[in-house]
């Protein structure tokens, strides 16, 4: 039995490869997993502020010290590291907009990312995760190709995903993608074949 946080970004519903290839995932886990729970949270439909002063003052603001204007400020935050820490598995949907993540997958990051809460800097500047002994899984749907190729230096999706969600401790990371679903020669068969290495993985 798990608890799944599943992440959506993508502002196509039902016609998203990135939600299908996660729905994909999600019929394997519950499967491999009885009794599992599922917590969706749609960020296109419930998205996070953008970060303002008053959240970043709020943030570094000790909670004893905290007045109802910082509790305010800081209650997304709280709420979206909640989430996160009561999960067992994250699938995160990420549409490549422009060669990068959503702005509301962003702005999910930017309040599950905080210093001293998920992670801290250790003697000499380095930093340590404080979110551990987690399962993520990546779909990203992408309409060209940037896995691999010319185009792969225009990834800044798994790259930076990779490496913001490393910064806390998520670093137990696998990716699914759904590319080329805009190519003539791979449109047909972009789907199946992501969903055929969703149905081959061991969970």
């Amino acid at each position: 039995m798990k608890k799944i946080l599943n992440i959506i970004s993508s502002v196509k519903g039902n016609e998203s490869y990135s939600n299908k290839l996660s729905g994909a995932i999600l019929e394997k886990l519950t499967a491999a997993y009885p009794g599992s729970t599922v917590q969706t949270h749609d960020l296109t439909k419930n998205p996070f502020p953008h970060l303002e002063a008053s959240k970043f003052t709020a943030f570094y603001t000790p909670e004893e010290a905290r007045t109802p204007e910082h509790r305010e400020a800081v209650k997304h935050s709280d709420e979206a590291i909640r989430e996160l820490n009561n999960a067992d598995i994250i699938i995160i949907g990420v549409p490549m907009y422009n060669f990068g993540i959503p702005s509301t997958l962003k702005s999910w990051i930017d309040h599950i990312v905080r210093a001293g809460v998920t992670f801290s800097y250790q003697e000499g500047g380095m930093p340590e995760g404080l979110v551990k002994n987690k399962k993520v899984y990546l779909t990203i749907a992408s309409g060209g190709v940037f896995s691999d190729g010319p185009l792969k230096s225009y990834d800044f999706t798994e790259p930076y995903l990779r490496t913001v969600l490393g910064l806390i401790g998520l670093t137990d990371i696998t990716t699914f993608r759904v590319e080329g679903h805009f190519r003539g020669e791979t449109k047909e068969t972009a789907l199946p074949k992501a969903l055929g290495a969703v149905e081959e993985y061991a969970y």
